[in-house]
């Protein structure tokens, strides 16, 4: 029973190297935009510092998990998609044996730091760093899960047959307008 469990120990990270080995170009792809143009997560990545960076927000309702009339809180599981283009992330497909896209972790990456303002709880935030896909003219994709509490005011007048309009406000705590643009997709 001990030499079944050694063996899959060894093995993983056998499996490991082999799977980065198996895709050379992503290795040499990631390690060029990150280590080698020295990637700086902290700077806008924009060509000019003068220039608006335009982030695309949607946002994906996957489930509404609470409604609190007394305390005026609605609670929600959303994917927060944010698109925008990273200046620093671009390349030439055909340098990488035309590979047109890679994930990286989030947490590597410039992120707009995007807060829900109306939020209920103290927390403002994505907290889930999962994995962004980047594009070879830029285009950074990530779509993390969240939980929200948000404030909503809430009128029961009409029950049952009220209808509630509760409005998600989110924008970038540091940036201005002038630095970041939030456009709604």
């Amino acid at each position: 029973m001990h030499g079944d469990k050694y063996y899959h120990i060894i093995n993983i990270p056998y499996l490991l190297v082999l799977l980065t080995l198996a895709n050379p170009d992503a290795k040499r792809l990631y390690e060029e935009l990150i280590q080698v143009r020295a990637y700086n997560k902290l700077i806008r990545p924009v060509k000019h510092n003068s220039e608006k960076l335009t982030v695309y927000l949607g946002l994906r309702l996957t489930q509404l998990l609470d409604v609190d009339e007394k305390n005026q809180i609605m609670t929600t599981n959303v994917w927060l998609k944010q698109l925008w283009i990273d200046e620093h992330l671009k390349w030439d497909p055909m340098n990488f044996n035309n590979l047109t896209n890679i994930s990286i972790p989030a947490s590597e990456l410039w992120r707009p730091d995007l807060v829900l303002f109306n939020n209920a709880d103290g927390n403002y935030e994505v907290t889930l760093m999962t994995k962004a896909t980047v594009y070879y003219d830029g285009r950074v994709i990530w779509e993390p899960p969240a939980i929200y509490k948000s404030s909503c005011t809430i009128n029961v007048e009409f029950f049952p047959f009220d209808i509630q309009h509760c409005q998600m406000k989110f924008g970038s705590w540091t940036y201005s307008g002038e630095q970041v643009d939030l456009v709604h997709i």
